[in-house]
């Protein structure tokens, strides 16, 4: 038998593609995985935002803003500087490569991996949403700029890097970038929409269709502005970098020309249409909330059943952007504030919430004693929960005569304080 020998192989191994080693190493994947743990931990740590598009969206963008953005600045600092730092830079310099390709090659860590993990997050947040909402969709524009701003940042950062040679640079770089940004959240005027912390509360919104595409041309003009400028050679190219800074300050004065306090979000009528139960008073909630009416239902179905058929009571509970418009409407407070996953964590406490709202528009009474039955009524009906409100003492008496009423007694109160002029103590019907 006759063995067969495989000839040593001589040929040299194949080189590995500068960008691909660049992304293996180095600060950049550990930054994307930070990136990833702060999204996800921030987002466990806030409850109550998964049902909602706008709730998710709005979350998400504030987290990128006020820790992913002063992250990506300080770790793409801290990358900038490694070469100077192992005494590598000449060695760089002396790679015959155009000086800004060698420049992005290196950059490109700094700027693509806190991507990469912030869309994972992202990825992993809507996923966990998606069973529970309603109406609308994911409003994907304004993620995606969110990953371009952080992107733009670790680009920014890099560059900072490259040129300030002090150890302590990254660490103030990013201190400076979260005061700043939570400067630019407060702010009280368009500028605020600039950077990506700016907040949003209303739900039944959307943004306008610029908006995004805008935010990204921002971002990624300051971005690409400063790699031109550094990375360029010879110094007669640089005047290019102001191409893409022109279309930077292009995009800012678009976004500046926002209302100061809608910002870019408007009203979307699909998602603030009502939907409405068949019961009496009639329960309604905007279509966003919809699979939440069955609970809010619920929750009502005690005070309901004593408010049924009375006169003046309420014709519909509502809730939206639109409020009470009809005769007999009442505004329900916004029920997601007690929400967990599409559930009520607490209708004892949205109960004793609609009771306040049922009577918020009376008169203040200026007797004590008037005071203290608008208390017992609104105690009788709804209870306060005993672990949220301290004990209503004063109106104990009251609640224990209301209490020991039959049916009818209680019914007949009922009709008579609902038809008093709270206005006027003197007509409040003490129990």
């Amino acid at each position: 038998m006759t063995a067969v020998l495989t000839p040593p192989r001589t040929g040299r191994p194949r080189p590995v593609p500068p960008l691909r080693a660049e992304l293996r190493r180095g600060l950049g994947p550990w930054t994307g995985v930070a990136v990833l743990a702060v999204v996800l931990v921030t987002m466990y740590g806030k409850g109550g935002w998964q049902g909602r598009w706008t709730d998710t969206t709005n979350l998400l963008h504030v987290a990128v803003g006020v820790f992913c953005v002063p992250l990506a600045l300080a770790a793409g600092c801290w990358q900038g500087g490694r070469d100077r730092r192992r005494g590598t830079a000449e060695l760089w310099e002396s790679v015959p490569r155009p000086p800004l390709r060698r420049l992005l090659v290196a950059a490109a860590p700094s700027a693509l991996w806190p991507a990469a993990g912030l869309l994972l997050a992202d990825a992993v947040c809507l996923l966990s949403t998606w069973p529970y909402v309603s109406a609308g969709h994911p409003f994907l524009e304004l993620l995606a700029a969110d990953a371009v701003a952080l992107a733009a940042s670790g680009a920014l950062g890099h560059v900072v890097g490259r040129l300030v040679r002090w150890r302590l640079a990254a660490p103030l770089l990013g201190i400076v970038g979260y005061v700043g940004l939570l400067l630019l959240a407060y702010a009280e005027d368009p500028v605020r929409w600039l950077g990506p912390s700016g907040e949003h509360v209303y739900f039944w919104d959307r943004p306008v269709w610029w908006y995004a595409p805008a935010s990204i041309a921002w971002a990624a003009g300051l971005a690409l502005a400063a790699l031109l400028a550094h990375g360029l050679r010879p110094a007669r190219l640089r005047p290019l970098a102001l191409v893409p800074l022109a279309v930077a300050v292009a995009a800012a004065s678009l976004i500046l020309r926002l209302p100061q306090d809608e910002g870019p979000w408007r009203p979307d009528p699909a998602l603030a249409r009502p939907v409405c139960d068949d019961g009496t008073p009639q329960v309604c909630v905007t279509a966003v909330d919809a699979k939440l009416l069955p609970e809010v239902s619920a929750a009502l179905a005690p005070l309901n059943a004593r408010l049924k058929g009375l006169p003046g009571a309420p014709v519909r509970w509502v809730t939206g952007p639109d409020g009470a418009t009809r005769p007999g409407d009442i505004q329900l407070p916004d029920p997601w504030w007690d929400t967990v996953r599409g559930r009520l964590t607490r209708p004892d406490l949205y109960l004793n919430s609609a009771v306040t709202w049922l009577f918020s528009d009376t008169c203040s009474p200026n007797t004590a004693s008037a005071s203290v039955v608008h208390l017992a009524v609104t105690e009788w009906l709804a209870p306060t929960p005993e672990d949220y409100g301290p004990a209503t003492t004063d109106a104990q008496q009251y609640i224990d005569r209301l209490r020991a009423k039959s049916p009818a007694e209680q019914r007949a109160y009922l009709i008579r304080y609902m038809a008093a002029d709270s206005c006027d103590p003197d007509e409040v019907p003490v129990p």
